[in-house]
C-alpha cells in the first residue's frame, strides 16, 4: 500500500493564541497536538510517504468564501483566513519542509474544490493517515469522505485537537467505526 499523511489546519488563525479565530488554540496546546503531528511527519518522511499540509483560506477578495456559512460567513469582516497573511501561515511549531505538498482549501473538507484527489491518485495512494484540527469538523469531514472514496483511513488521535476535550473524544469515538485510531507513538 502507498501511504500519505494529511496534516490539516494547524494555522495561526485557528491554533495560535494571536489568531483571529483561535477556536482550537487551547486544546491544541493541551494535547501537544503539533508535537505529535511533527512525530508523524518525521516518520512519514523517513518512510517516503507523501506528506500533505492542508490549510483553509481565501484570497484577499474573499470571492470563494461562502458568505451564508455559519463557520466562514464573517471571515471577510474580520480579515480572517486570508491566504498569504499571518492567519493562514502554518503554526511556527509545525515542522514544515519544502518537500511537503501544501494544499489550500476553501471549505472544511480538503477534498472539496481542491487537487487532493488527483494528487493522491497520481501518487497511487490508497492509505491515508490524518491529523490536525478540528477533530469535530475537518478531521470528521476528510475521514468520512476518504472512507467513501475507498481509502483506508487512520487517525492519529493525539495529533488532533478540537474546541475542547469533550468534542474531541466524541468525534474520535464516532470516527472509530470507519477509521483506525492510533497515537503518534504507534504510527510505526
Amino acid at each position: 500500500m502507498s501511504k500519505a499523511l494529511l496534516v490539516i489546519d494547524f494555522i495561526n488563525d485557528i491554533c495560535h493564541p494571536d489568531g483571529k479565530i483561535p477556536s482550537c488554540a487551547a486544546h491544541t496546546k493541551e494535547q501537544n497536538a503539533i508535537e505529535h503531528a511533527n512525530k508523524a511527519l518525521s516518520y512519514a518522511r523517513d518512510n517516503d510517504w507523501l506528506t500533505i499540509l492542508v490549510k483553509v483560506g481565501f484570497e484577499s477578495n474573499y470571492h470563494a468564501q461562502p458568505k451564508s456559512s455559519p463557520v466562514f460567513g464573517k471571515a471577510n469582516e474580520f480579515k480572517a483566513l486570508e491566504l498569504g497573511e499571518f492567519g493562514t501561515e502554518f503554526h511556527e511549531d509545525l515542522d514544515v519542509k519544502s518537500t511537503d505538498f501544501v494544499l489550500a482549501k476553501p471549505r472544511v473538507n480538503p477534498f472539496y474544490g481542491t487537487t487532493l484527489e488527483p494528487v493522491l491518485r497520481a501518487n497511487k495512494i490508497d492509505e491515508l493517515y490524518v491529523c490536525g484540527v478540528s477533530t469535530t469538523w475537518a478531521i470528521q469531514a476528510v475521514t468520512r469522505d476518504a472512507h467513501d472514496r475507498d481509502y483506508k483511513v487512520t487517525i492519529i488521535e493525539d495529533a488532533c485537537a478540537a474546541a475542547d476535550q469533550e468534542e474531541h473524544v466524541t468525534s474520535i469515538n464516532t470516527l472509530s467505526r470507519i477509521a483506525n485510531i492510533i497515537r503518534a507513538d504507534e504510527i510505526a
